[in-house]
């Protein structure tokens, strides 16, 4: 739990959460019992271990009066400005953000392809590796502001990454740096203290809270299935239901009246 973190985060250090020890053990416990079950082994040596709760922590999104709120308070960092519009815009992991190379986007098409993740390693060292899941390396059709900021921005670009660090252009923005500078935006507008995925969060939300299906958008945010799109988002997909109802109540209700 304490040192059980390889990529350093810039508030858990190296500690796992309590949720994820679980996660793991589960994970261990049910491989463990099928070498029991074919006698692999004699016993399952998980059984009985100590495992922490889960804590799940809730999820908090920038209402559109905050999104505007805190692209506001970007508008005047040149730096950054362009890095939090195009996350906003894409819901894009912490990673995967940092990750984007020119390469990624295709201008003709208005499209940005997810190829790879940036992990910083215990020293400090930046590496580049594959996306969270299968899933994850997808092609996103972006919106058109988002693809006119891009090509923009490109033609002041000098380094192969779209986002690359401001001291070290060589090389991507580190994701340490991307977290404790949106803490310090959202500290000077005044609004909550988000996460960074919970920029991902404010993304999927309003996406589907704006007509966007769950399977469009589980391909957009690199999620394995539809189904946890749903199960993570139900708070917006409950209220969508209930718009769906009285859709469909006022439509039958027109034609008994006929």
């Amino acid at each position: 739990k304490h040192e059980g973190r390889v990529h350093e985060h810039p508030e858990y250090g190296h500690e796992l959460s309590d949720t994820m020890v679980l996660r793991i053990h589960a994970m261990l416990h049910r491989c463990l019992k099928d070498a029991e079950a074919a006698h692999v082994i004699a016993r399952n040596p998980t059984d009985g271990a100590v495992v922490p709760k889960a804590s799940y922590k809730p999820k908090q999104i920038l209402t559109k009066e905050q999104m505007e709120t805190f692209l506001a308070a970007v508008e005047r960092n040149e730096i950054w400005r362009d890095f939090f519009y195009t996350e906003l815009t894409t819901g894009l992991r912490r990673g995967e953000i940092c990750g984007l190379m020119w390469q990624d986007f295709d201008e003709a098409h208005g499209t940005l392809t997810v190829r790879r993740t940036i992990h910083a390693e215990r020293g400090g060292r930046l590496t580049a590796g594959e996306t969270k899941t299968g899933a994850g390396k997808r092609i996103i059709t972006l919106p058109p502001s988002t693809a006119q900021l891009l090509s923009e921005r490109r033609k002041r670009s000098y380094t192969e990454w779209i986002f690359p660090d401001p001291l070290h252009p060589e090389r991507p923005t580190r994701p340490n740096a991307a977290y404790v500078r949106m803490k310090e935006l959202l500290k000077k507008a005044g609004l909550p203290s988000i996460r960074f995925h919970d920029l991902r969060h404010t993304f999927a939300t309003h996406a589907l809270a704006s007509g966007v299906d769950a399977k469009t958008l589980s391909g957009i945010l690199g999620h394995t299935q539809a189904s946890f799109t749903l199960d993570t988002y139900t708070h917006v997909t409950g209220d969508m239901q209930k718009r769906a109802s009285e859709i469909v109540g006022g439509f039958m209700e027109s034609i008994m009246v006929r």
